[in-house]
Order: C-alpha cells, then sequence, then structure tokens
C-alpha cells in the first residue's frame, strides 16, 4: 500500500493544467488525499468524479472556494466520516476519514492561525481544533492502524523551517502550535517522515510563491503523516517529492509494502 497527501490549493486548478488525472496515475498509490481543495463536488467536472480505476470521497466548506478536502483510493471504502462532534468544526470541510478494513486513513487540512489580519487571531480556534481532531483519532486507532495524513499549519521543530528565527512570531511556528503538534506525539503519535530521516535538514513542504523560495528551498515543513504506533510498524519507507509542481505544497507519502487494498 502507497499513501500519498497532497495540498493542492485548488484541484480544479490542478484539473485546468491537465495535471490531475496524470499525478493520480504516475503516483502509484492506492490512496491520495488532498487539502485546500476549494471546491464542492457537484463543481467538478463528470470525468473526474467518475475517473476509470478510482473512488472519490469529499468534504467541502460551507463558504465557496474555501478550504476543502478529498480523498481518492482504488478500492471503496468500507465507511467514511466527515464530522466532528464539535459542530464550529464541521463548516469548513477540513476532517475525512476512510475506513479500509481495519484501517483507517484520514485526510485533514488543519487551520492556519493568522486570521484575515495577519494577527494570529485565529490560533485559539486551530489548537481546539487540534484537540477535538486527535481526541477522535486517538479513539479510531484503538480498533486498528491509523494513518493521518495532510496540513497541520505548523512546522515541529527549528529542523523543519528554513528561517526559524525570523518566524518565531508568525503562526506556524509559534510556540503554543508547536507545542500542540507535540502532544500529538506525546500521545504516541509517529512523524513517519521524521523517523525514517532523523535530524536531517532542508526536508520542506510549503514554500511562499515570491523571493524564489522553492528555487532556494527556503520553506517550511507543515504537511505530515502521522501514524499510531499499529500503522507506523507497517511503513518502509516515507518521501516527499519537492519536484512535483502545481501547488505551493509538494506530494508527500508512505509505502506498506506488507499491506493490500486490492
Amino acid at each position: 500500500m502507497r499513501i500519498v497527501s497532497w495540498n493542492v490549493n485548488g484541484l480544479r486548478a490542478l484539473i485546468r493544467k491537465g495535471i490531475f488525472p496524470k499525478f493520480l496515475e504516475l503516483s502509484g498509490a492506492d490512496v491520495v488525499t488532498f487539502q485546500e481543495t476549494k471546491v464542492r463536488e457537484e463543481q467538478l467536472p463528470l470525468d473526474v468524479l467518475q475517473l476509470e480505476g478510482w473512488h472519490s470521497y469529499y468534504s467541502s466548506a460551507e463558504r465557496l472556494g474555501y478550504s476543502g478536502v478529498a480523498l481518492f483510493s482504488r478500492r471503496p471504502a468500507d465507511e467514511i466520516i466527515s464530522s466532528l462532534p464539535i459542530a464550529q468544526f464541521n463548516d469548513e470541510g477540513r476532517y475525512l476519514v476512510a475506513r479500509f478494513g481495519d484501517i483507517h486513513v484520514a485526510s485533514i487540512y488543519f487551520p492556519n492561525g493568522s486570521g484575515k489580519n495577519r494577527d494570529n487571531s485565529r490560533v485559539p480556534y486551530k489548537l481546539d481544533f487540534y484537540d477535538c481532531v486527535k481526541n477522535e483519532l486517538n479513539r479510531m486507532r484503538e480498533t486498528g492502524p491509523t494513518f493521518v495524513t495532510g496540513d497541520f499549519n505548523t512546522a515541529h521543530t527549528e529542523l523543519d523551517i528554513a528561517r526559524p528565527k525570523a518566524n518565531a512570531k508568525t503562526s506556524g511556528f509559534l510556540l503554543e502550535e508547536r507545542e500542540a503538534f507535540a502532544q500529538w506525539l506525546e500521545d504516541s503519535w509517529i512523524d513517519v517522515f521524521r523517523a525514517h530521516h532523523p535530524n536531517e535538514p532542508d526536508h520542506y513542504t510549503w514554500w511562499r510563491q515570491w523571493g524564489n523560495s522553492r528555487e532556494n528551498n527556503v520553506g517550511w515543513r507543515i504537511d505530515y503523516v502521522l501514524a499510531s504506533s499499529k500503522a507506523a510498524a507497517l511503513v518502509t519507507r516515507a518521501f516527499h517529492w519537492p519536484n512535483v509542481y502545481g501547488s505551493d505544497h509538494c506530494p508527500i507519502g508512505i509505502d506498506c509494502p506488507t499491506v493490500n487494498l486490492l
């Protein structure tokens, strides 16, 4: 089994550019999760909704052109969960979990804490969302291996950001956000990429869209696969694909060769 995750910053943009179906096929993945899709299911063309060889699932924001997550899989999911127990977290389309047998795969787009005025006013909402999602997935992992994929919108340590000092007061690298991310690891979730690439610098998944940030690799690692202990034991490889373009994020993923979802 291969799982790939990508914050696409607009799924329809990938479709218009002809990147989307080609990426799915070339990914070699059994499950592909997307974040920041910015689209409702009914806005997608029929050839995407009925893409041969794939089953697709969506959670969309009430606000048009905003947020949203999706999941594509080679086999149909046995169960789809797209709501959280706290109502305020269900109107932005940030949460989607698919169950395949006893394996759960989540596609989650965690909020940015910046707020409309770049005053970090949304940090409390973000931290509460972190807690709510973690509590749900803590229960879910009791039933089988669980993978949490997506854009966490937080760089965990100074190793995960090119300019830590310059961004110490920027949402995504605030101390309270980093502590909230660390609480996942303290709850026995495993950052799979870091487990397979310990202490390696310069691995990023998001770059600003100006100043040649991507070309100069001045980025942030804010996209992750977190795994329960049972799930992490299945992973033999964790990777980033920084040379895949189409978004300001790059795809990430894992390989679990002993697991066959088909």
